[in-house]
């Protein structure tokens, strides 16, 4: 990885990059404001991913979700609500790798519910919410959830959405299990993609796939923030050397260090002599225990288990294959790089 000017970062573009899914698809276009397109940009190639761990928001979530479909049902006579276990089974994610459009090798994602028509395809997605942020759903669905609904509906070739939003209190995040959907707490907010979005390809889809090449199949970044993409910057800085590393202070530290490992060293260095001639001691004690068949012997102390395993690995005959003359063919020449820091003299 390389650090380059104007805040941006260079990789060797992945192989196998994460696809825009619907959350990452409105951040990139900058329309998310809990998000970045920098941090996007490093899921997507791979270079890092803040470390995902349940919260009482998705735990609330996730078990709300089908009691809001089946309010969908109960409330607007929904019978052909289809999931995406009734498609793929039980185990959907792990039979679609988490993207229902395998078909597209840029854009993906998973939809919530699909409503299917008398014809047997999809009309409708409905797309699930769960917050605590009414005042975001006053005048109109955030943007960023629109965007998600709009892009599966986009790939599905169908123009009708339907968000579901529920309203949960404090105690809802205690005890989602508890929750009751009801028209006091849940709302709908339908919309077509060809009304809300004119010009969908024009305006988003095709400014996504130009994000994508400039960036994903570069390697180069977009830009960072400083402050907004502080956490990942922070990673990424303890690896790699930035143009803010102050490599004074880096060398400074790792010399203080080796100063104490060294005269730590000397203390128990004729302690590791004398260790070694005992576990070699154990070791060929232990060997000759060893059995047809056995895999390891162990011989038990006071504080330790005394384990020693025995396997069976190939060994190439490197003088036979150079006196068949082949050694050279298959020999192959690799770098290797060492680090010695060498003491300097006084005066130096």
């Amino acid at each position: 990885m390389e650090w380059l000017d104007g805040n941006k970062i260079q990789i060797i573009p992945p192989k196998r990059p994460k696809k825009l899914t619907g959350t990452r698809f409105a951040t990139i276009l900058g329309l998310n404001p809990w998000s970045t397109p920098f941090e996007i940009w490093c899921e997507v190639t791979r270079t890092y991913q803040k470390p995902f761990e349940d919260t009482i928001y998705t735990i609330a979530g996730k078990t709300i979700e089908p009691k809001q479909a089946e309010y969908m049902k109960q409330t607007y006579f929904m019978s052909n609500l289809v999931t995406p276990t009734d498609i793929w089974g039980k185990d959907y994610f792990r039979q679609t790798y988490g993207d229902f459009f395998r078909e597209s090798p840029v854009l993906g994602g998973m939809w919530d519910y699909l409503l299917y028509g008398k014809d047997g395809k999809p009309t409708t997605v409905l797309e699930m919410k769960t917050s605590k942020r009414v005042e975001d759903w006053k005048d109109d669905i955030p943007e960023y959830y629109a965007l998600q609904a709009a892009l599966y509906a986009y790939l599905l070739g169908v123009d009708e959405v339907i968000m579901v939003a529920s309203f949960l209190e404090p105690k809802d995040y205690d005890n989602p299990e508890k929750f009751v959907c009801s028209g006091e707490n849940t709302i709908t907010r339908p919309f077509k993609v060809s009304e809300r979005y004119p010009d969908f390809e024009k305006k988003y889809v095709k400014p996504a796939l130009k994000w994508w090449k400039d960036y994903v199949e570069s390697g180069i970044s977009p830009a960072f923030d400083e402050r907004k993409d502080a956490e990942i910057l922070k990673a990424l800085r303890t690896n790699n050397l930035s143009p803010e590393t102050d490599m004074a202070a880096l060398v400074k530290e790792a010399e203080d260090l080796k100063v104490k490992l060294d005269a730590h060293a000397a203390e128990v260095s004729e302690d590791e002599k004398r260790y070694k001639v005992l576990t070699d001691m154990i070791k060929k004690a232990a060997i000759a225990q060893f059995r047809d068949g056995d895999k390891k012997v162990s011989i038990a102390g006071s504080a330790y288990n005394w384990e020693v395993s025995r396997t069976s690995t190939s060994k190439i005959d490197k003088d036979a294959m150079k006196a068949d003359g082949i050694l050279a063919k298959y020999t192959t020449t690799e770098d290797s790089y060492r680090i010695s820091p060498k003491a300097l003299k006084e005066g130096a």
